[in-house]
């Protein structure tokens, strides 16, 4: 089968996500590394596309240059992954989408609801294919867990409770750093700091698993560090569309704590845990029974958990190969396979819409809100 051809914006030398997305695509064997605009400083861009193996006339300087580079060509890519600072995603991800390509686009999808909306009709419109990089939820473990509750093994879900909270950010002597400092001035960051930033991969996380979507939710948002506008500690409570009572913790100075992102479901006939530090394993508690470890790898895995999993047991798949989970699913989606867990546009215009609706719940003393998308209520 002939790999299809695969371009990047965004994602240049060093950059946090771009190796993570390059072993992505090209760790099955799927896709080919075919064009790229890789940098915002165009030689750069362009020398930087050519070291990593870009014929010299697809290393772009920027994405228009891309864009027109691209669109006529008879082999242009089949999909371009958006990779470049949040402010941007919603221009380039509907220039693309309008002209013939299948998109993966970095969270959060866009910066207002109503982009986000325009993005899901444009995707309806086209034809194409607009993934966003909830990647976490690719992890084969994750995948189990999901699958165990739609064939019903813990019960109606009662509860679900995830965070995702780390210290990274917790020095104030390091508030200054323009590294650290962008993610909480809401100039660069929006209209929410580590909600958006980190919470909301926990918040798609419990939809994912649950197979259900956040109705309602109220929030308290912090700044620990007096200086920073946008908060880098909330609390958000919530609830899905068919009753199930949601918990998220997210914080960025939760100093000893690494990655942090962890998510429990209690069912009625029993309960679920994935931890991302150890994302070979699923703990899993029958009612009255004894606490059982599944293992990534071993038999009786449902079918999703199986089928990406690459090695034996026992040893691990990390990061990028969850990355690389989901190009698997695009790569089966562009040839007219529908993966079932492959996260879309509407994810992507439900998580902004959350993230809105939490900053309002926030300056309103965590009143209870709709947090839907108006496409969706």
């Amino acid at each position: 089968m002939a790999k299809l051809k695969w371009g990047m914006i965004g994602g240049g030398e060093g950059s946090q996500i771009g190796p993570a997305h390059r072993l992505g695509a090209q760790a099955d064997g799927l896709f080919e590394f075919a064009a790229g605009a890789l940098d915002h400083r165009a030689d750069i861009g362009r020398d930087y596309a050519r070291r990593l193996g870009v014929a010299a006339d697809r290393a772009y300087g920027d994405w228009q240059e891309m864009l027109a580079g691209e669109r006529d060509r008879p082999d242009k890519v089949d999909l371009v992954t958006v990779a470049t600072p949040n402010s941007t995603h919603f221009e380039i991800t509907k220039a693309f989408l309008e002209a013939g390509f299948n998109v993966l686009c970095e969270k959060p999808m866009t910066m207002q609801v109503d982009e986000g909306e325009e993005i899901v009709k444009v995707a309806k419109a086209t034809g194409k294919i607009c993934a966003v990089n909830y990647c976490y939820s690719a992890y084969p473990m994750v995948r189990q867990a999901r699958a165990m509750v739609q064939a019903g093994e813990i019960g109606k879900v009662r509860l679900v409770v995830t965070n995702f909270s780390h210290g990274h950010h917790g020095d104030a002597a390091d508030a200054d750093n323009p590294r650290v400092r962008w993610r909480y001035d809401p100039a660069m960051a929006g209209v929410s700091g580590q909600f958006a930033d980190c919470g909301i991969h926990a918040l798609h996380m419990a939809s994912f698993i649950c197979n259900d979507e956040v109705a309602t939710l109220s929030a308290d948002f912090a700044s620990t560090i007096p200086s920073r506008v946008l908060e880098d500690d909330a609390m958000v409570n919530f609830r899905l569309s068919r009753g199930t009572v949601g918990r998220l913790w997210t914080s960025s100075v939760a100093i000893g704590r690494q990655h942090g992102f962890d998510i429990q479901v209690f069912g009625e006939t029993g309960g679920l845990r994935w931890q991302s530090e150890q994302p070979n394993q699923l703990i899993y508690t029958p009612v009255g029974g004894r606490t059982q470890i599944i293992e990534k790898g071993e038999a009786g895995l449902h079918a999703d958990a199986q089928r990406l999993s690459r090695v034996s047991i026992a040893h691990p798949e990390g990061f990028p190969l969850a990355v690389a989970n989901i190009y698997c699913d695009l790569a089966d989606a562009i040839r007219g396979e529908v993966r079932d867990g492959l996260p879309n546009s509407s994810d992507g215009v439900r998580s902004m819409a959350a993230v809105h609706t939490a900053v309002a719940s926030a300056k309103n003393q965590g009143a209870w809100m709709d947090a839907r998308p108006p496409m969706f209520r």
